[in-house]
């Protein structure tokens, strides 16, 4: 079968955190023929992991990866990729995947309020703007 996971089913494959639902969500991604990992539930998934789970960062990128490195599953990789350096760098992943989707939109700058995610984006080559 090819599916598209939700975060919910991709938090609990990580987690095993419900014995019930861990295994259900280990078995439908393990019988899958293909994954299709959405970029805003790879987002959400990262938030959850971090802030609710409260796992490390390096954990999380660590779980990013082994999706990445699946030959099953579907993403947009430079995207992801984009996000875990920004995380590796101390950042937020959806920043840097929200910089470099609107990029390939067409956005020539990216904004925010958010010091950090301009300041560590500046430092990456991205074309990053502080509103103040």
């Amino acid at each position: 079968m090819k599916l598209t996971a939700d975060t919910s089913v991709l938090v609990r494959a990580v987690l095993h955190d419900h014995p019930e639902q861990s295994a259900k969500a280990a078995a439908l991604l393990q019988d899958a023929s293909l994954i299709a990992v959405p970029l805003p539930c790879l987002c959400e998934m990262v938030r959850v992991l971090l802030n609710g789970a409260r796992l490390s960062k390096a954990d999380v990128t660590q779980a990013v990866q082994a999706l990445l490195d699946s030959g099953k599953v579907v993403m947009d990789r430079p995207a992801v990729e984009a996000g875990l350096a920004l995380l590796e760098a101390g950042g937020d992943f959806a920043d840097a995947a929200i910089a470099f989707e609107g990029s390939w939109l067409g956005g020539e700058v990216f904004v925010s309020f958010d010091k950090q995610a301009v300041s560590l984006l500046k430092a990456q080559g991205h074309n990053a703007q502080l509103i103040s």
